[in-house]
């Protein structure tokens, strides 16, 4: 009899582990990049998951889709991941929350260091995000008049100056419009060179290279951040001083970047998600705003360019990479 107890209890145990497994929240990702250029904020978001108590496999699953810089993967891409059931959808970028929204009003989406998403028709405001639709926005469109302000201090007699910029990200045009009219206003001429996808780079830095600028400033934009060794690779052999969002960028060889601290915004998703998976509506979780940006110098690069960074400049940075 016991035998036979033994056996019915195996059995039963047999049957329901699946049943468990598939009862396991997915977490799905569109993610902009590769998942060796993701890496560093994969891993964040992961440690911030922890830190709320989940881990990938016990707690969650993790669905992820890599966009490798070509946003008009994403429909395809939200439209698989939903057929898998998702519990939240998470984005990095505006091209692949648009999708997301358009694929789905009922389930949650959370973007994550995103740019403007009030005026790029995200979510209604930041306070009353509304709809299905929530998350951390990067502020760079706010933050943009800073890269002509420190550039103004490094390179004081710069006249002509290269914008890299991806016109598939819809707060780009706005973002180098607002630059390019300050620009102008202290005599200095900013061209836009513009690029959707990590093959058009190429043609891209050669038109750079031919315009022969004093500076390149490169907007914020998630596909860019995937391509960062390759601009960094490409700026030092023009020595071509550049100033960017993120950090990575001056760590990959940049002169100075000025934004918020990206793998941070990452693992602080991971609260969102808490609260959702908790019951809590996109509709009534505000959007979080970055507290703080952080300005980064890389002064190997400034002795490799020949440029003098002003001590009032290093005093202020919150990092300086020698």
């Amino acid at each position: 009899m016991r035998t036979i107890r033994k056996i019915l209890i195996a059995m039963l145990l047999a049957l329901t582990v699946p049943c468990w497994a598939q009862e396991l929240p997915r977490i799905a990702w569109l993610w902009t990049g590769t998942p060796e250029g993701e890496a560093t904020i994969v891993a964040a978001f992961k440690d911030g998951m922890r830190e709320n108590g989940m881990i990938d496999g016990k707690h969650y699953i993790l669905d992820e889709r890599f966009a490798g810089g070509k946003y008009d993967q994403f429909p395809a891409f939200a439209e698989e991941l939903l057929k898998r059931n998702p519990a939240i959808i998470m984005a990095n970028t505006i091209a692949a929350v648009r999708a997301a929204q358009q694929a789905t009003k009922t389930v949650p989406i959370i973007f994550v260091n995103t740019n403007d998403p009030v005026g790029s028709g995200l979510v209604a405001s930041l306070a009353h995000p509304g709809g299905n639709t929530t998350g951390l926005t990067s502020q760079n469109e706010d933050a943009i008049n800073k890269y002509l302000e420190l550039l103004r201090e490094v390179l004081p007699r710069a006249s002509r100056i290269a914008v890299l910029s991806n016109p598939d990200n819809p707060s780009i045009p706005k973002m180098f419009e607002r630059l390019r009219v300050m620009a102008a206003s202290f005599g200095i001429t900013a061209r836009a060179f513009e690029v959707t996808t990590p093959k058009g780079l190429d043609a891209v830095f050669s038109a750079i290279a031919q315009y022969r600028p004093k500076a390149l400033l490169v907007l914020p934009d998630s596909m860019f951040y995937g391509q960062r060794s390759v601009i960094s690779k490409f700026v030092t052999s023009q020595r071509i001083p550049t100033i960017a969002a993120n950090s990575q960028f001056v760590t990959s060889g940049c002169l100075i970047s000025f934004g918020t601290n990206r793998p941070e915004i990452f693992r602080r998703s991971a609260g969102y998600v808490k609260k959702i998976l908790g019951g809590a509506k996109p509709a009534d979780l505000p959007v979080e705003q970055p507290t703080r940006f952080e300005l980064v110098v890389n002064m190997k690069a400034a002795r490799a360019l020949g440029i003098t960074i002003p001590q009032s400049l290093l005093l202020r940075a919150d990092e300086v990479i020698q």
